[in-house]
């Protein structure tokens, strides 16, 4: 029966352009252009209930700013987490190690 280690392994043989493009070409848009729209648009909506002079608004504006701040930071370190994962699965499999150590090469190197 084939783990979830050997399964990523045995993809990543077909998938290394893939990979490539993913980890090279669409995380860098996705780990900066998100945090900082999430950012832009928080800060367009803070100044939209600054300039109304409401302190509900203002008030929802600033929480609605904190949450998309967190998200843009959760998003910032996806791809860190990513690769953290794949080295920790590689690291830890006894057996497996060889295909571990394939598929978080695979993730690293493209």
């Amino acid at each position: 029966m084939l783990n979830l280690v050997q399964i990523l392994a045995d993809a990543c043989q077909g998938i290394g352009p893939i990979v490539h493009l993913i980890r090279d070409g669409v995380m860098p848009i996705v780990q900066i252009g998100i945090p900082i729209l999430l950012i832009v648009y928080g800060s367009i909506d803070l100044g939209k209930a600054v300039m109304s002079s409401d302190d509900k608004e203002i008030k929802g504006a600033t929480s609605k700013l904190i949450k998309r701040a967190i998200a843009a930071v959760v998003i910032f370190f996806i791809p860190f987490l990513v690769t953290l994962i794949m080295n920790v699965a590689a690291n830890n499999s006894d057996n497996e190690a060889k295909n571990a150590n394939n598929f978080a090469n695979c993730w690293t190197n493209g």
